[in-house]
């Protein structure tokens, strides 16, 4: 999988980079078929944002987190990126058993 972390008129310090990396463990878990993931931090005053773009099988899925510290947005965008994963997953594999369930029965 592709990861990229960027910083917009913030610098991407090594703790920073550990963080995400550290998080990006829970979406590899739920999907080995990840394509990439790109993050942009951003600050505006007093808020910390961080936006993500996650490329799967199927779909692009993103999302975006405001707080005061970016550590804390950081942790909210994965929390959003691990919802928005699991949600698709299940879509797809509900499509998948019904796709079954009537080949079983009028196959």
């Amino acid at each position: 999988m592709q990861f990229q972390l960027s910083g917009q008129q913030i610098e991407v310090t090594q703790a920073l980079r550990e963080h995400a990396t550290a998080k990006l463990d829970r979406l590899t878990r739920l999907d080995d078929k990840l394509i990439s993931l790109a993050i942009v931090l951003s600050v505006d005053k007093l808020r910390q944002r961080a936006e993500g773009t996650l490329g799967v099988i199927g779909a692009t899925l993103h999302a975006e987190a405001t707080e005061v510290d970016m550590y804390t947005s950081i942790d909210m965008l994965f929390d959003k990126l691990v919802n928005q994963l699991r949600k698709h997953r299940e879509k797809v594999s509900d499509k998948h058993q019904h796709e079954a369930r009537e080949a079983r029965l009028y196959g």
